[in-house]
């Protein structure tokens, strides 16, 4: 990543309502916090209504992990979780597509900037975990696949 990203994603971080980011992508990390202070009530409100969401496919997750056994495809950050490439386009995958390694399954936003997420190994989509637009946490399982 660029010094010019870096700032910029600093600048994004600071006017966000997030109180703490952790990015890992292609052998760069940066993780940021926001220390507590004045703001922090507003902030705890705003970090509240995505973790209230998040917590039923949370909940959902591990019973449908064990209800279908396979591996799992899982967030590499926190964003939001998008299925196609644009509103008006096909999403990247559905149940029961075949996906290659590096092929792109999902758009994760970050702090306005979209991430493709790509399959890192030959799999079968077993199950869809999470819907369109929502809120998804670092390590959330996204989808139960079959290793081929």
């Amino acid at each position: 990543m660029e010094n010019k990203q870096i700032n910029a994603l600093i600048t994004k971080f600071d006017e966000s309502g997030l109180s703490k980011i952790k990015i890992t992508r292609d052998g760069f990390e940066i993780e940021m916090e926001k220390a507590t202070g004045l703001v922090a009530a507003p902030v705890q409100a705003v970090a509240a209504a995505p973790v209230a969401q998040a917590a039923p496919a949370a909940s959902t997750a591990p019973a449908a992990a064990a209800a279908i056994t396979g591996d799992t495809i899982d967030s590499p950050m926190v964003g939001t979780y998008y299925a196609a490439p644009s509103p008006d386009s096909a999403p990247f995958i559905k149940v029961g597509d075949t996906v290659k390694k590096g092929q792109a399954v999902a758009v994760l936003e970050a702090m306005k900037i979209m991430n493709e997420l790509e399959a890192e190994f030959d799999c079968k989509i077993l199950e869809i975990l999470v819907t369109d637009g929502q809120a998804v946490e670092y390590d959330m399982p996204l989808f139960v696949v079959e290793k081929i």
